[in-house]
């Protein structure tokens, strides 16, 4: 078993189509032990979900921009385990005046919850749960990204949030690398989620996936990238940190349409 008694936190599950439900049905069909957490409006929808999986498990709640709130969920996870063995950054938001056009009109505050949620978040739960993953013998930390190597149309601040989620990924890896901890993120192409829904002009991503991705793509399977993500968890990655990891069919490594 992949993760055969792996004890992971989980992030970011809002309904069954989100890449962080994949991840953590792979996970428990693999072996793990798994807990999720929710926040605000969204943490009742979680609980729900969470009764989906092919085990039932606790939703704890979390909003990472509390620091109270981490230090609440590393408690009960440390009474819980005494130990982790993985951490799943499923986590992204930004107001709707940063998304969707009009990039220059954002105001700084939008700006700075998206960068908060989005961003800086990663380095949050690096910190909380440090201890933890040391105690578990270091331990594998994963993001979700979308590529921000380039800009994308309608993605706005959101692609500036995840290009610093990279730059976080590599810092946080630095940093952590000494206890063992691995920090690495997986470029997902585009997905049928809730966050993606919320994008203007998301259509428009669908079709350039269509027409570049030399393997294909389904905007509707998020388990090709929820593997990915269950693989670096694993202990069969020893040497990867500091990554991104692209599972979007290929289209980040075509100049030019294939189709």
């Amino acid at each position: 078993m992949l993760l055969d008694d792996k004890r992971l936190v989980i992030t970011g599950v809002l309904n069954d189509s989100s890449i962080a439900y994949s991840v953590a049905r792979l996970a428990q069909q693999q072996g793990a032990q798994i807990v999720l957490t929710g926040f605000g409006r969204g943490m009742r929808i979680t609980e729900r979900i969470a009764q989906r999986l092919p085990e039932p498990v606790d939703v704890l709640e979390l909003d990472v921009t509390d620091d109270s709130h981490l230090e609440r969920v590393a408690g009960s996870v440390g009474d819980r385990w005494g130990g982790l063995d993985g951490v799943v950054h499923a986590i992204g938001f930004a107001p709707d005046s940063a998304i969707g056009g009009g990039f220059l009109q954002t105001p700084w505050a939008d700006v700075a919850t998206a960068l908060h949620v989005s961003t800086y978040s990663l380095a949050a739960l690096g910190r909380t749960f440090a201890p933890l993953l040391a105690a578990g013998g270091g331990g594998s930390i994963v993001g979700l990204d979308f590529d921000a190597a380039v800009a994308w149309p309608a993605y706005d601040w959101m692609g500036v949030a995840k290009a610093g989620l990279e730059s976080c990924c590599r810092y946080l890896a630095r940093d952590l690398g000494a206890q063992g901890t691995r920090v690495n993120l997986v470029a997902a192409g585009p997905l049928r989620t809730i966050a993606a829904r919320s994008i203007a002009g998301f259509d428009s991503y669908q079709h350039v996936w269509e027409k570049r991705a030399p393997l294909g793509w389904d905007t509707g399977d998020p388990e090709p990238v929820a593997r990915v993500v269950c693989a670096l968890l694993s202990d069969w990655t020893p040497a990867i940190t500091g990554e991104v990891v692209h599972a979007d069919g290929g289209v980040h490594a075509m100049g030019a349409d294939v189709r």
